[in-house]
């Protein structure tokens, strides 16, 4: 399913690619000297926080205090960082100014998350979340994101500020570029990498020894859109996955416990090696849920308990679940988004919250062990559909089509 297409569709209605195996391990192993808890090479369990009160929409109403109990509560399920979403019109709503009140509490939750011994990865330009757009007034919706000069300077005084603010606190593993960045702005491929690859110098140089990466959705990886596969591999130390059997459109050949639904993980982790031509590329799950609403939540917590020991046994290294908490349905979003969380939004545990526990406390901080197998090349036409069959044929599923 294109999820660009009903993102838009809901926003009308409702208003030198990779070294030898060998160096290429010895060389993230120690690259920019990372903290260890950096290492992707053992295994990492977090979640995309959702705060419990007033979602993101908290960062113009803030109130700590239930964000304490919120990440009181996703510690006590073993998560050892959060993916935190920035509202980029929120934060800077001027091309030539940042909110130093935004900044603020930006700075308040990374202490917070410290406290308690949680990891931030912090997102920038957030123009699209949940399937509602967030884009600043000085800019609309065009590919003119990657390009005009305005925007350019605009992005790196953000990139700037935020910084600033980072870089006295040690739990702050990096920059994400953003939430799906092309889900809200396309552009063709030679003309999205260019942007990429000027974005992560700026981060590398205002952030520096930090893990940023770009976090898309599934399209990349299965069509052309806007960013190519060799430069999202070759532009990160760990390439970064959204995997949802929903949106992928693995429900189309097979029931959500078949293997392209709870091995979808696994499968795209290979996807991504077969581009980068070496098992030995750590991969991140940046999100991942079924986003299958008619499943009870006792399926739900199967579902993950299967995925994840599918993708470990496929050399998958950090997982960030989406996401921490159920959205309060005072807000209008789409059905799909009320129960994703492994906490109710009062915070009680979910049985999925319970897997999540079990699976952090048993692989947490573990070495990660490569696969050995031989990895095919990659699909020979990029679409979706050649893409699903390359995937099909690698999972040896027979099942409907």
């Amino acid at each position: 399913m294109d999820r660009r297409r009903f993102i838009a569709t809901t926003a009308a209605a409702t208003a030198a690619l990779t070294a030898p195996a060998s160096t290429l391990v010895h060389t993230l192993a120690s690259l920019d000297n990372p903290a260890p808890r950096f290492d992707p090479l053992r295994h990492r369990f977090g979640v995309n926080y959702t705060p419990s009160h007033n979602w993101w929409f908290c960062w113009n109403d803030w109130n700590a205090d239930p964000i304490k109990r919120d990440l009181d509560a996703i510690a006590a399920l073993g998560a050892d960082h959060l993916r935190i979403l920035l509202i980029w019109p929120f934060f800077q709503p001027n091309p030539k100014w940042v909110s130093p009140a935004h900044l603020e509490r930006l700075n308040q939750l990374i202490m917070l998350m410290g406290e308690r011994h949680l990891d931030a990865l912090v997102t920038v330009f957030t123009g699209q979340l949940s399937g509602w757009y967030f884009l600043p007034p000085f800019h609309r919706q065009s590919d003119l994101f990657f390009t005009d000069p305005m925007t350019l300077a605009a992005q790196e005084l953000f990139v700037r500020e935020l910084s600033r603010t980072l870089a006295p606190h040690e739990n702050v593993i990096g920059f994400d570029m953003g939430n799906e960045i092309n889900t809200c702005w396309t552009a063709s491929m030679p003309v999205g990498d260019a942007w990429m690859k000027r974005m992560f110098a700026l981060m590398n140089e205002a952030l520096p020894g930090h893990l940023h990466v770009n976090g898309v959705d599934h399209n990349p990886w299965f069509t052309d859109a806007t960013f190519s596969p060799q430069a999202l591999i070759a532009d990160q130390r760990m390439p970064v996955m959204h995997c949802y059997p929903f949106w992928t459109g693995a429900v189309k050949y097979g029931g959500p416990m078949d293997p392209p639904s709870v091995k979808l993980l696994a499968a795209m982790a290979t996807l991504i090696r077969s581009y980068a031509g070496t098992q030995q590329k750590p991969v991140w799950a940046g999100e991942f849920n079924t986003c299958i609403k008619e499943l009870s939540d006792d399926q739900q917590a199967e579902w993950l308990d299967k995925a994840v020991h599918a993708a470990i046994e496929q050399g998958v290294s950090w997982f960030s679940y989406w996401d921490s908490h159920d959205v309060d349905r005072k807000f209008d979003f789409n059905p799909l988004e009320y129960t994703l969380g492994l906490l109710t939004n009062d915070g009680r545990v979910k049985p999925a919250g319970r897997v999540f526990k079990q699976l952090a406390e048993s692989y947490r901080g573990k070495q990660v062990v490569f696969p050995t197998a031989a990895l095919p090349p990659p699909p020979s036409q990029k679409t979706t559909d050649a893409t699903w069959h390359w995937i099909l044929d690698w999972l040896g599923w027979k099942g409907k089509a």
